[in-house]
């Protein structure tokens, strides 16, 4: 920035003396050192424009009329019989006028500071205490049972007595790729799992890992022995509270593959970890490669609600727009990214979609809206029908580039849409739980050989490969759904849990690596007769909630 120009003292009012020549010389040579003074010296807007201010004001303050030579030497010599009243006025007004410094210290004082704007609340905390019930692997620490032995591989729900609902008292849960988040009801937030690129927002520093072989020692190791895992990583622990400004409320948190979020009263969102790509990591923000603390979005105001991919993100404005952010190379953030400006895409933004969206959902690497119409929107990766779009389901790169009606879901009411991998579940207002996508992993839950051969797309094989039409699991009264990569999980409106799919790291919860064709309900002793009320899927594992009164 140019340096500001110095202001000039005014010339001596009607003098064309040598003096008064002098003086406007030495003002501009004054001047003009100021300047260069100032060319040299870093100093902000602020300070100069004070500075300048403080210079000014005795130039204005101390400037005096000077009467022409001659009246001075005549009114000296022959003073006149006005002379009494003229000293007289003059004392009058000298006594009326204010102290120098007091006019100075005027012209510098500081503007009143502003008063800070009151915080507008637009989203309400949740205050239900939960217990928390996990299974699958948790060989990363995912499940957040510490490091006992027994926490790698949990075949069927286990309440996790690390989250208890007296003394930590839960009340929301994410779910990532590997790692959780989860808020309390006095406001910490809770993470755990793979923290290789930040996203559990805090120090998981471990100096462990390392033990010593004891010859001597028997082969069946007990069920109580530690693990070797970080029980940094492993057990649930909050963030630091100066992590955030004083007097946040937190509202909602939530997860991607490796990152994570969290959404205040007043509708601002913080954030951590790093989005990947195809070639790796992708970035946190157009500045920040991993950003291992929570740091402030602060583009994104008034928000109500998050949806994570497992590398873009969505979020819900007050008015019912809708940003995007992450990585782009699916077409997932509904706007078209530039390979070569790929960092972009790190921005929050709006895009292609209507305004009066009520609410927003991610697959993995595509992404729904709802409208306030009923209308269904979806975009990004379609090569398996994910989206509910036929157009291009079944080519291997297919997408949506940009949000379009899904058709397939007129009229359905659609209350909640989530997806995997490549398949996607629905819940509509009359319970009904719909699926459609991959099939080859039995991710939908149903016996695709006894639907209609319109509504499934087949190999060159002749094998079924794609459900492309939204289609109701049969038995399921639904009220929530949830999907991991290649398995799908629902809560009924009796509170019961069911899965189906891909199981090799037990993460349907039904005991067994073998897939799970059908939808089934969990049951065990864990979560038998209790009414559960949520329920989430990471990559390898599972997490349910049921309210603690019950």
């Amino acid at each position: 920035m140019p340096p500001k120009k110095a202001a000039t003292a005014t010339a001596a009012a009607k003098t064309s003396t040598k003096a008064a020549a002098t003086t406007k010389k030495t003002a501009a040579t004054k001047a003009a050192t100021t300047a260069s003074s100032k060319r040299t010296t870093t100093v902000t807007k602020t300070s100069r424009s004070t500075t300048t201010a403080k210079a000014a004001a005795p130039a204005k303050t101390t400037q005096r009329k000077t009467a022409p030579a001659a009246a001075r030497k005549s009114a000296k010599a022959e003073p006149s019989a006005a002379a009494p009243a003229t000293k007289k006025r003059k004392a009058e007004a000298e006594e009326e006028a204010p102290p120098r410094e007091q006019k100075k210290a005027r012209v510098a004082a500081p503007p009143p500071a502003s008063k800070p704007k009151p915080k507008v609340v637009i989203n309400k905390p949740p205050t239900t205490r939960l217990n928390v019930y996990v299974c699958g692997e948790g060989s990363s620490g995912e499940l957040g049972l510490g490091t006992a032995k027994n926490a790698v591989d949990v075949k069927r729900p286990r309440l996790n007595a690390n989250l208890s609902a007296e003394t930590v008292g839960v009340v929301q849960v994410a779910v990532g790729g590997m790692h959780c988040v989860a808020l309390t009801h006095d406001n910490k937030i809770l993470t755990w799992g793979v923290n290789d690129q930040g996203a559990l927002g805090r120090d998981t520093t471990w100096e462990g890992g390392y033990k010593d072989i004891d010859d001597n020692k028997s082969d069946s190791d007990s069920d109580d022995e530690d693990s070797g895992l970080n029980p940094f990583e492993s057990t649930p622990t909050a963030i630091p509270s100066e992590a955030f400004p004083e007097g946040t409320v937190f509202v909602e948190v939530a997860a991607g593959d490796s990152s994570s979020f969290a959404l205040t009263d007043d509708g601002l969102v913080y954030g951590w970890g790093t989005f990947r790509s195809n070639d790796g990591i992708l970035g946190f923000d157009p500045e920040h490669r991993v950003q291992t603390s929570p740091i402030l979005i602060p583009s994104l105001k008034k928000i109500r609600h998050l949806a994570c991919g497992d590398n873009h993100v969505l979020a819900l404005g007050e008015k019912g727009t809708v940003y995007s952010w992450g990585c782009g190379q699916q077409n997932q953030l509904g706007r078209r990214i530039v390979e070569r400006n790929k960092l972009n895409g790190l921005q929050p933004r709006q895009f292609g979609l209507p305004k009066n969206i009520v609410e927003i959902g991610c697959g993995a690497f595509h992404s729904f809206a709802i409208h306030e119409s009923g209308k269904v929107y979806a975009w990004g990766l379609n090569s398996f029908g994910e989206t509910g779009v036929r157009e291009g389901a079944g080519e291997d790169e297919a997408a949506i580039l940009h949000p379009e009606v899904v058709e397939s879901l007129s009229g359905k009411q659609i209350t909640q849409l989530t997806g995997g991998a490549h398949h996607s579940l629905a819940v509509t207002s009359n319970g009904d739980c719909l699926v459609w996508g991959r099939v080859d992993g039995y991710q939908t839950g149903l016996k695709v050989d006894s639907l209609p051969e319109s509504a499934v797309i087949k190999d060159e094989r002749g094998r079924p490969r794609i459900l492309i039409e939204p289609t109701a699991v049969p038995g399921i009264k639904a009220s929530v759904v949830a999907a991991g990569s290649d398995h799908s999980l629902a809560i009924d409106t009796e509170g019961r849990a069911w899965s189906w799919g891909f199981s090799a790291t037990y993460q349907t919860g039904q005991g067994t690596q073998d897939d799970i064709e059908v939808a089934t309900i969990i049951d065990n002793t864990a979560v038998r007769g209790k009414k559960l009320n949520w329920v989430g899927g990471g990559g390898q594992f599972s997490v349910l909630t049921a309210p603690a009164e019950n």
